[in-house]
């Protein structure tokens, strides 16, 4: 009996230290009466209404999807706009745990979690746009053959959320307490990097492959045969300016749940990442030259697509870099940051185009999207960020576990290249 006794004082206790943050229930539910929550739950409420209407009479009461068009903002944005920003994972492991960029670590384990949820909402979009969403895993069973994009695309992303789990499993066993099986889980940092990194080579090209299958719908100034390295590329650069831009968002509205050590390393880690950043926009900027010039489309650059066409390739690729050069150099993080906010609106502007502009462009007649699928999509984009606002404030991620705060130490300054010596 007393043993009971205890071991239910000591589950009231853990539950209330890592659940409700040492409060009580009531004085938790009551924080939770702020604006932003209070804005954010009717936004929920709104886009939850309008989805059990899209379950209850399909698609078309809230979409415009047709025939002609199939694919709306649903797909466009929660799939092809939101996995090259979950890129972050991608970029950062490989550069701590392949290439052993320490310097980065800090903001490592955010990275990998802005993965895990941009690829679990991914999924959950394609879900709420999939006619039966219970046959979702038929492509990784029954498929289309192993030569299919949808094949590889299908798998790629249920390993990818595995992997993003695993690799954030440290830090969950860090928060429930479970120094063996962090422990364990530690060792495998490296091979999982390794696989990731695999897995995003051949996912985030796999969604650029998936369009090579429409050369009479895309319209001529983005289809080329270079768009499964285009795709590639740019995630690449969106993985980077999504972990600079939400870094910098953690330091300005999550200030309590980081440690002095990461706030003190976060001006030397965005003006490093802008450095990278610089250069796969320069060379995301050149490739897409390239197939612009493969595709002999120059004519077209003289028309309304055209004109668009300039406006992302300039204006949302070139400017961004030569801006990011510029910051880098000056020692301007602010600069670096507002620019990387900027190329990241780059990437999502490409993706639109090619997934929902620029798709079926001859049609005389098209709805792009419908204000309803537009209020589901902000109702669970919002759910994403509460869901990423309850992690970081109870898991070790902006910030070291004070048991394991030795071994997450990261580097001296001195040790570290200066941006100015990589710039020159």
């Amino acid at each position: 009996m007393v043993g009971n006794a205890v071991t239910k004082v000591q589950n009231r206790s853990w539950l209330r230290e890592r659940i409700f943050l040492g409060m009580s229930i009531g004085d938790y539910v009551k924080g939770l009466l702020t604006p932003f929550n209070l804005i954010a739950g009717v936004i929920i409420l709104l886009g939850l209404v309008f989805l059990v209407l899209r379950f209850v009479q399909g698609l078309g009461a809230v979409t415009g999807a047709s025939q002609d068009q199939p694919w709306g903002l649903f797909l466009s944005w929660g799939l092809f706009s939101g996995i090259p920003l979950a890129a972050t994972g991608f970029v950062l492991g490989t550069a701590v745990y392949v290439f052993n960029l320490k310097q980065y670590h800090p903001v490592v384990r955010n990275a990998v979690l802005l993965g895990l949820l941009g690829y679990l909402f991914a999924v959950i979009f394609l879900l709420i746009d999939l006619g039966r969403p219970w046959r979702l895993p038929f492509p990784m069973v029954l498929s289309y053959g192993t030569v299919s994009a949808l094949f590889l695309v299908a798998w790629t992303v249920a390993l990818h959320l595995t992997c993003y789990f695993l690799e954030l499993s440290p830090s969950i066993c860090e928060w429930g307490g479970w120094k063996t099986l962090r422990e364990w889980m530690s060792k495998m940092s490296v091979g999982l990097a390794v696989f990731v990194m695999t897995l995003s080579t051949l996912h985030q090209s796999a969604l650029g492959a998936l369009y090579l299958l429409a050369p009479g719908k895309l319209h001529p100034l983005w289809y080329s045969s270079y768009l499964p390295w285009l795709f590639l590329i740019s995630a690449i650069a969106a993985g980077i300016c999504m972990v600079i831009v939400v870094s910098w968002v953690s330091k300005r509205f999550l200030k309590k749940e980081t440690d002095a050590a990461y706030l003190a390393s976060l001006d030397r880690i965005t003006l490093g990442l802008g450095t990278g950043a610089a250069f796969v926009l320069f060379t995301y900027f050149g490739l897409k030259l390239v197939a612009l010039a493969q595709g002999n489309n120059w004519d077209l650059l003289n028309t309304g697509y055209g004109y668009w066409f300039l406006v992302e390739l300039f204006g949302f690729v070139l400017l961004p870099a030569l801006l990011l050069v510029f910051a880098v150099r000056r020692n301007k993080v602010g600069l670096v940051q507002l620019t990387a906010g900027m190329a990241l609106i780059g990437v999502i502007i490409n993706r639109l185009n090619v997934s929902l502009i620029a798709i079926n462009w001859e049609l005389a007649e098209r709805e792009l999207f419908n204000w309803r699928e537009f209020l589901i999509i902000l109702s669970i984009v919002t759910i994403e960020v509460l869901v990423y606002r309850w992690v970081v404030r109870r898991m070790p991620v902006l910030r070291a576990h004070p048991e394991f705060k030795a071994e997450e130490e990261e580097p001296e300054l001195s040790d570290v290249t200066p941006v100015s010596t990589v710039m020159q």
